[in-house]
C-alpha cells in the first residue's frame, strides 16, 4: 500500500479529522495488499454508499463515522497475563513496594510489550509516577494521566549569575504579575496563541464547552507541585547545546494542560472503563484500541492538551522574559505525561506511554528538577532501549503531602530556604524540600540513561499558595 496522506484523503471529499485519523489508522494495519490507488477508490465508494459497507467489520467503522450512526459500545472482558512483561527497573532500592507492584500489574495487561521503572517512582494512580509503558495498538487514557502534557521548560539566558541579586525586586514582581497559580481565575492580560484556534475544539462535541476556560487558563499553572522559578544554570565543558562553560540565568517552568486535560483524561477514562472490562483491580488501566472511533478521538484531544500545555509555557516564559527585558538564547522542553507513537529496539510499533517520565532518546535533550532547595538538572538521552528511552522526570516524592504537612513547619521550611539562598513566593510546607527524595541518588541511579549537560540552582521560585 502506497503511504496515505491526509491530503489524499481531502481530495476525495473526507474532510473531518477524526474520520481521517480513523482511516488512516485502519488503512495502514488492515489493508496492505491494497494499492493506494485501489484503496483510495474503495474509499470513494464508501463514501457514496456508507449503508453497502455496514457488513464487514473494517469498512463498517468507516461507514458508520460517515453515516454519524452511534453505536452504544459493546463491551469486551479481558483476563491479564500470568507472567509480566519484561520490565526494568532503576534505582530500585529508593523505590517503595506499593509502586513496585502497580508497576507489575501494568506489565500483566494483554496489551502490554514492555515495561520500565524509573528511579524518581512512586505510587501514582492507573501507572505509578515513573512509570513507562510500552502497549500494542492501545492508549490507556488513566496511564497517560490526569494532567496531560504535564512538562518542564527551561529558557537560557545571557546574563551573569550576579543579575538575580541585582533585579531581585523586578523578578518577583514580574513572578507576581504574569504568573497564575491554582484552580480559579486567570492573567489579568488576555492570552492569544495559535492554539486556542485549533480547528479539534469544533469538530469533537465534548470538547466545545471546555474552549472558554481554555481560553481564560492560557498562560497560567495549577498547584501541587508546579512552579515557575529563576535560578542559576551552570553549563558543562562541552555540553550537546554548544554553549560556552559558565554560568547563565535561568527561568524553568513545570506544569499541565490545565482544566482542559484533566476534562479529556477523566471522559475518556471513562470510556475506556465501560468498553473494556478487566479484572476489578486492574480496572484502571483499560484501554482504547488505536483502530476504534474513541481511541482516535482520545489521541486527537491528547494531542491538543499536549500543545495547550507547551502553548502555556510559552505564554509564561514570553511574558516574564518581556516584563524583563530579557531574551532566551536557548529553550529546552518536553512532555512527561503523555502517549507517543514509537519503535522498540526490535522494530516493533508500540504506544508508549510516559507517566512521570522525561523523554530519552539519544541526544534528546530533558530537564530533570529536585526540589526548590536542590539542583535540576539539564540532561541529554543516551537512548536506552531497556529504558524505553526514558528517564526520571525528577527527584520523585519521599512523602505523601498529608506526612510533608505533618513533618514540618513554616519556620523550619524558611530556614531552609534561607540556608539554600532562596527565595519562596507562595508556597507551602507539602512541597518542602525532605517531602522529596535525594536528587543526586536519582541522577546516579540513571548515569546508563541520560548525560548531565548542566546544573540548574533555584533562587526565586513561586508556587501556588494551596
Amino acid at each position: 500500500m502506497g503511504n496515505l496522506r491526509t491530503k489524499d484523503l481531502s481530495k476525495i471529499g473526507y474532510h473531518n479529522d477524526q474520520l481521517r485519523s480513523l482511516v488512516i489508522g485502519i488503512a495502514s494495519k488492515n489493508f496492505k495488499h491494497y494499492s493506494k490507488q485501489q484503496l483510495l477508490d474503495l474509499l470513494v465508494n464508501i463514501k457514496n454508499d456508507p449503508e453497502a459497507f455496514l457488513d464487514n467489520e473494517l469498512t463498517a467503522k468507516i461507514a458508520e463515522k460517515i453515516i454519524g450512526k452511534i453505536n452504544t459500545p459493546s463491551f469486551n472482558a479481558y483476563e491479564l497475563r500470568d507472567e509480566p512483561v519484561f520490565c526494568k527497573t532503576y534505582g530500585a532500592k529508593h523505590i517503595e513496594s506499593s509502586a513496585k507492584q502497580q508497576m507489575e500489574l501494568a506489565n500483566l495487561l494483554p496489551i502490554s510489550v514492555q515495561g520500565a521503572l524509573m528511579p524518581d517512582a512512586h505510587m501514582g494512580f492507573g501507572l505509578p509516577i515513573g512509570g513507562v509503558l510500552a502497549t500494542d495498538n492501545a492508549v490507556i487514557p488513566y496511564a497517560v494521566g490526569m494532567d496531560i502534557g504535564c512538562r518542564m521548560a527551561l529558557s537560557i539566558i545571557d546574563e551573569s549569575d550576579g543579575f538575580i541579586k541585582r533585579f531581585e525586586y523586578q523578578i518577583k514582581q514580574a513572578l507576581k504579575n504574569h504568573t497564575h497559580f491554582g484552580m480559579e481565575g486567570g492573567l489579568d492580560a488576555r492570552q492569544e496563541h495559535e492554539v486556542l484556534d485549533s480547528p479539534v475544539f469544533n469538530e469533537i462535541p465534548f470538547l466545545k464547552p471546555l474552549r472558554g476556560k481554555a481560553v481564560r487558563q492560557l498562560g497560567t499553572s495549577g498547584n501541587g507541585n508546579h512552579f515557575v522559578e529563576f535560578g542559576e544554570i551552570e553549563m558543562l565543558p562541552d555540553n550537546t547545546l554548544g554553549l560556552p562553560a559558565k554560568k547563565y540565568v535561568a527561568l524553568l517552568s513545570h506544569s499541565g494542560s490545565r482544566g482542559l486535560g484533566s476534562a479529556i483524561a477523566r471522559h475518556y477514562t471513562q470510556i475506556a472503563m465501560n468498553t473494556c472490562k478487566l479484572p476489578r483491580h486492574a480496572q484502571q488501566l483499560a484501554w482504547l484500541d488505536m483502530n476504534s472511533e474513541a481511541g482516535q478521538e482520545y489521541w486527537l484531544t491528547m494531542t491538543l492538551a499536549g500543545d495547550y500545555a507547551k502553548a502555556c509555557h510559552e505564554r509564561i516564559h514570553a511574558n516574564l522574559l518581556s516584563a524583563l527585558g530579557l531574551t532566551a538564547i536557548q529553550v529546552v522542553e518536553n512532555h512527561h505525561n503523555f502517549a507517543w507513537k514509537d519503535q522498540l529496539a526490535d522494530g516493533r510499533d508500540v504506544i508508549l506511554h510516559r507517566k512521570g517520565a522525561t523523554p530519552a532518546h539519544r541526544n534528546e535533550l530533558g530537564i530533570i528538577p529536585g526540589s526548590m532547595t536542590t539542583p535540576a538538572y539539564l540532561v541529554s538521552g543516551k537512548g536506552s532501549a531497556d529504558a524505553l528511552y526514558s528517564a526520571s522526570h525528577g527527584a520523585g516524592r519521599a512523602m505523601s503531602r498529608q506526612k510533608a504537612k505533618d513533618s514540618m513547619t513554616v519556620s523550619t521550611m524558611k530556614k531552609m530556604l534561607a540556608n539554600a539562598g532562596v527565595s519562596l513566593i507562595g508556597g507551602t510546607v507539602e512541597e518542602n524540600p525532605l517531602a522529596y527524595k535525594d536528587i543526586e541518588a536519582v541522577i546516579t541511579a540513571q548515569r546508563e540513561l541520560v548525560d548531565i549537560q548542566g546544573k540548574f540552582f533555584p533562587r526565586i521560585v513561586r508556587m501556588n499558595k494551596d
